[in-house]
């Protein structure tokens, strides 16, 4: 009975693994007969942001605007552009946020730069309080906080309540 069990658990986590494998959304049609452009086109086509779906890259979206700028890339590849001239295609028609990861730049300095500025920000800001806190705990627990007659009058004060 057991043995059944683990038998059935081993069927189920292959099937599993089997099932998690990348596709891609290529059509049949769209692959290029020469082995060497199609692998520059699924090179570029991987790091080619799908505007509709935003989080994926035309190599692994179903949409329509995909589908259409693989044809693109193809074409471009095929009429002579470099990888490079193909990306600045792109770029200069929808922009940078057609790559999946944007180039840094001085237009996009904000971007990679208010991150790390608030991250430094907060902490300096924790380091301030914490030492804040410190010098005061440390300004208390420092007998030189009264003076010899405060401490005079301070222990009179509590003898009379004794």
């Amino acid at each position: 009975m057991l043995k059944r069990v683990f038998q059935i658990l081993i069927l189920f986590s292959m099937l599993a693994l089997i099932s998690v494998r990348p596709t891609f959304a290529v059509n049949p049609n769209e692959i290029l007969p020469d082995a060497q452009l199609e692998r520059r086109a699924r090179d570029l086509s991987s790091i080619i942001r799908c505007m509709k779906c935003q989080n994926q890259s035309i190599d692994d979206s179903d949409a329509d605007l995909a589908k259409d700028l693989r044809i693109l890339v193809r074409e471009r590849l095929t009429e002579g552009d470099s990888d490079q001239q193909v990306l600045d295609y792109l770029v200069d028609r929808y922009g940078e946020f057609v790559l999946l990861k944007p180039q840094f730049s001085i237009s996009n300095l904000a971007l990679w730069g208010i991150p790390v500025l608030a991250f430094l920000l907060a902490l300096l800001f924790s380091w301030r309080l914490i030492g804040n806190k410190q010098d005061k705990s440390a300004k208390l627990a420092s007998s030189d906080i009264l003076t010899d007659h405060e401490n005079t009058e301070l222990t009179k004060i509590l003898n009379e309540r004794e």
